[in-house]
């Protein structure tokens, strides 16, 4: 049975398959009611308490961070590639420094051979020629300084032959988020990797691998970002000095992508570049992902949003960010979203033919703040039909009276002023985008209907006001005071404005119903809705204009002013 569950569950798209590496038989667990379908729950939280729809009980479900053994990328630098590859600074570019020592051969009409160490001051000297400097020069220009010399005072049949046999060696600070910082000996040639390699490499869990600086006497003289290296093989070679400092500086943001890539990371971003195509340079995808599930934290909450791969590069992340990205081509999986009162992801892939009660029924919320008896769905098939009967109603409008011939010329001139009406309230309302709004709940039962692409459920929070709006003078919210009626509500508003019908007051529950304001009992979280009067004389037409308002009110909560 716990297998037969396991196949129908959220996982069958694979948008969650790295996230949630396992889940629970919701029905085993009595989330569910008994049967052969469930909607996968994280195992990472299949000891908390869930919300069941059927009997009340509630969350909350902690969120975790998808993060496991996963390494900063760059992290393997650092296991054993550097500390036997010490350099022994005899390369061409090398700067020759007071303390190294130079071999000197002269043949010819002199004979000298002697180890000559440079001074303090930068010079080596040789007897009956003198002091010479090689502060500074290179290696590969250290033989034509002493050459050049040396000919000046012995101009014929000498020859000269220079060698760099040993560099001073140099003690580097490694400080900063390293696991081991301290001073370590080296050579001025070896790279910044060999000392980082020394210290135990960067910190994990703080270090940052783009934010690495060589101080000298509290100058930075070279910066390095190690993504640079480890991506194009770009490293800077700074010639480090007795008493240099490297400095690993605090990670910056970084985000944690997991799913159908190569390998799981965490990715440092710079604060300058935080986009899906700055991760994008950096990830390794693996052929055919097609989406990526990005969850993290805003100001405004937690989100979790499903992106198509193509328009991922224009997103903006943040630090602390988690990205999945899946091979999903969704062929047979929908995507549904969640908005108001509730814990967890607001979006998930489900099964073609999910039902609202499944999506539901693994869906924590907080017991106090959510009203679970006013659930409602928006769906795009239904807000395409009701703009689309919105549209009939104000064409048949127009049709029906627009184009009606008068007998009298007082007839005339009252169809002109009426034309200009229609025209601009057919302009107006044409503009309206009806919310497409189902009502799902009704007298405490919520109906389990099968959930489409695209739909978005709302979960309201409790609400202790009312709201007034509409043909009123003071269009305002008030606290919720039992027994009042909506009439009674518009007085402490002000009252009607001259354009109000006082005969259509509408009352819209938080559910998405719609109902007649007389002789109903008013709840916490409604909205009183008092429409206007049409100004014709044409009984009529004011019907029918009338009833276009009351249907855009319902579907849009819009109140067009007449």
């Amino acid at each position: 049975m716990l297998r037969k569950t396991l196949h129908r569950v959220v996982l069958i798209s694979s948008v969650f398959m790295s996230a949630w590496a396992g889940a629970q038989s919701l029905t085993d667990s009595g989330i569910l009611p008994t049967g052969d379908r469930a909607i996968a729950v994280p195992e990472r939280v299949e000891e908390q308490t869930r919300s069941q729809w059927s009997t009340g009980t509630y969350g909350p479900v902690p969120a975790a961070a998808i993060t496991g053994d996963i390494r900063p990328f760059g992290s393997h630098l650092f296991t054993g590639g550097f500390s036997g590859l010490r350099s022994d600074g005899l390369n061409d570019d090398y700067m020759i420094a007071p303390g190294d020592q130079v071999t000197l051969r002269v043949w010819g009409a002199i004979e000298l051979e002697r180890v000559l160490p440079v001074d303090a001051q930068g010079n080596i000297f040789i007897p009956s020629i003198g002091p010479i400097s090689v502060k500074g020069l290179s290696n590969s220009q250290l033989n034509g300084r002493v050459k050049s010399a040396i000919l000046s005072v012995y101009p014929e049949n000498v020859n000269v032959y220079t060698n760099l046999q040993g560099v001073q060696p140099v003690a580097v600070f490694v400080a900063g988020y390293v696991t081991h910082p301290g001073r370590y000996a080296g050579t001025p040639n070896d790279s910044l990797l060999y000392f980082l390699d020394q210290a135990g490499g960067i910190d994990d869990q703080l270090g940052s691998y783009r934010r690495v600086k060589v101080l000298r006497q509290n100058k930075v003289i070279a910066e390095a970002d190690l993504y640079d290296f480890l991506i194009e093989g770009k490293l800077v070679r700074p010639q480090f000095k007795d008493g240099d400092t490297i400095l690993i500086e605090e990670r910056g943001p970084s985000v944690t992508v997991t799913g159908d890539v190569q390998r799981e990371y965490h990715y440092e971003l710079t604060p300058s570049d935080l986009s899906g195509e700055a991760l994008l340079r950096l990830a390794r995808l693996k052929s055919g992902v097609s989406h990526v599930l990005l969850r993290g934290g805003r100001t405004q909450g937690p989100i979790s949003v499903y992106y198509d791969i193509g328009e991922f590069p224009q997103q903006s992340l943040q630090s602390g960010d988690e990205l999945l990205f899946s091979a999903d081509q969704r062929d047979e999986t929908i995507v549904v979203q969640l908005e108001g009162s509730f814990y967890g992801p607001s979006r998930y892939a489900l099964p073609k033919d999910a039902r609202l009660h499944e999506l539901l029924s693994a869906v924590a919320v907080p017991q106090t703040l959510t009203d679970v008896n006013s659930v409602s769905l928006r769906r795009v098939s239904v807000a395409e039909r009701q703009k689309q009967s919105l549209l009939d109603s104000l064409n048949r409008l127009e049709a029906t009276y627009l184009g009606a011939s008068s007998s009298t010329a007082q007839e005339a001139q009252i169809r002109v002023t009426e034309s200009e009406l229609i025209s601009r309230f057919v302009q107006k309302a044409s503009q309206v985008e009806p919310t497409g709004r189902l009502v799902v709940a009704r007298n405490d039962q919520i109906s389990d209907i099968r959930l489409q692409d695209g739909d978005i459920i709302t979960l309201p929070e409790y609400s202790d006001a009312v709201l007034i709006s509409g043909e009123v003078r003071v269009p305002q919210s008030v606290v919720f005071t039992p027994g009042l009626t909506a009439y009674e509500y518009i007085d402490g508003a002000g009252g009607f404005t001259q354009h109000a019908d006082i005969n259509q007051v509408l009352v819209i529950r938080q559910n998405g119903e719609v109902v007649e304001a007389r002789n109903i009992v008013l709840r916490a979280g409604d909205e009183i809705l008092v429409l206007p009067k049409v100004p014709v004389k044409n009984l009529q037409l004011a019907s029918v204009i009338s009833q276009i308002v009351f249907n855009m009110a319902a579907v849009a909560k819009v109140v067009l002013d007449l």
